[in-house]
């Protein structure tokens, strides 16, 4: 993700449209045709960019920057300070890309030195009400995040995947590219790009073939990782044999190779 090194820091002007009783730093950076709405505050070394909404009470704080476009919801609060006991005030960073729709009660918390100092969310990304992203969690594009969804620190989900309602992601675990994962679910390994995972504690049930189809992937495709996904959930195979298999049937499919190279890279295990 990248963002502009800097915005025109020039004060507010009749592009923008600030009610009266925001509370904006004279240090916030601000791009053009911004809003800012009732009693929504914006910190010293915010910087928001072009045709941001900041809606009612809505808080940003710390060094965040947002991209443009991005609509912020009521109530949202982001840049504060992370729940992490380790948390000693370092200057970390909060950075959100373009075009994205943070709806009612979000949170989403600073990064912290053990983390790499920033937490980091994508373009296009749909965080629903009461969503919560902890410190130093790296989303990508195209994230779907329900109600209420929940990212413990150092969580890492990858482009198109989707978070149902009420989930929960355990410290340190991934979510594969364009994933999906049931509502209500308890996640404490990693959960693979591509699969249908669910439950308390997740299992995974195969290929998520409804979610590839949206997304206009050719039946080759499909066919290629459903192969996969038999021989590593359902083969009665290790993980090891099962790999080993994959790769001695399946050749030529980005995605398998992608589907493969998750898993062996997986520090905490994956949810099968």
């Amino acid at each position: 993700m990248s963002f502009a090194s800097s915005f025109d820091r020039a004060p507010l002007d009749s592009r923008q449209s600030v009610h009266p009783t925001a509370i904006i730093s004279p240090r916030a950076q601000t791009g053009r045709d911004c809003y800012i709405g009732p009693y929504a505050i914006i910190g010293d070394e915010v910087i928001l960019g072009d045709r941001v909404r900041v809606d009612s009470h809505a808080v940003i704080e710390g060094r965040t920057r947002i991209g443009d476009e991005t609509h912020i919801f009521p109530f949202v609060s982001i840049g504060l300070a992370p729940q992490d006991l380790k948390y000693r005030g370092e200057p970390s960073k909060t950075q959100i890309g373009r075009r994205n729709r943070i709806r009612e009660f979000v949170t989403i918390h600073r990064g912290t030195r053990s983390g790499g100092m920033l937490t980091e969310i994508g373009d296009d990304c749909l965080l629903m009400a009461q969503a919560h992203v902890a410190h130093d969690c790296v989303l990508g594009n195209n994230v779907l995040m329900a109600n209420a969804a929940t990212l413990a620190g150092h969580v890492l989900v990858e482009n198109g995947a989707t978070i149902g309602a009420y989930s929960g992601v355990h410290q340190f675990c991934r979510v594969g590219r364009e994933a999906y994962i049931g509502g209500y679910s308890l996640l404490v390994k990693d959960a693979l790009p591509f699969a249908l995972t669910a439950g308390n504690h997740a299992r995974c049930y195969g290929l998520n073939s409804v979610g590839m189809r949206r997304r206009n992937y050719s039946q080759m495709v499909i066919d290629a990782l459903h192969r996969a996904f038999y021989l590593l959930l359902s083969a009665k195979l290790n993980t090891t044999q099962a790999l080993e298999r994959i790769r001695a049937e399946i050749r030529g499919s980005k995605e398998v190779d992608q589907l493969l190279r998750f898993i062996q890279t997986s520090n905490r295990g994956i949810v099968k």
